[in-house]
């Protein structure tokens, strides 16, 4: 939760064995899809030619929170 509100990089291993790093610096929402032009599945016949990787967000919020936790954010977001 605290990086799809602040941001992170997102380290990923490619069907080809090349190592990522995507920075995510936008707030991230559940369902958020960032589109990596040229790193997706090779395009048919194509030679050399990939399409776009599209990465969804599936953002993990807690099941419970102590009334500190709860007032701790309300505090720090303005709520």
């Amino acid at each position: 939760l605290v990086e799809a509100l602040t941001g992170c990089t997102v380290n990923l291993t490619t069907l080809d064995g090349r190592n990522l790093s995507i920075p995510i610096t936008e707030v991230v929402n559940p369902g958020t899809e960032k589109v990596v032009p040229n790193e997706g599945m090779p395009i048919g016949k194509e030679h050399g030619r990939k399409g776009n990787l599209r990465i969804k967000f599936d953002i993990k919020f807690p099941t419970r929170l102590t009334a500190e936790q709860k007032a701790g954010l309300k505090r720090l977001l303005g709520g």
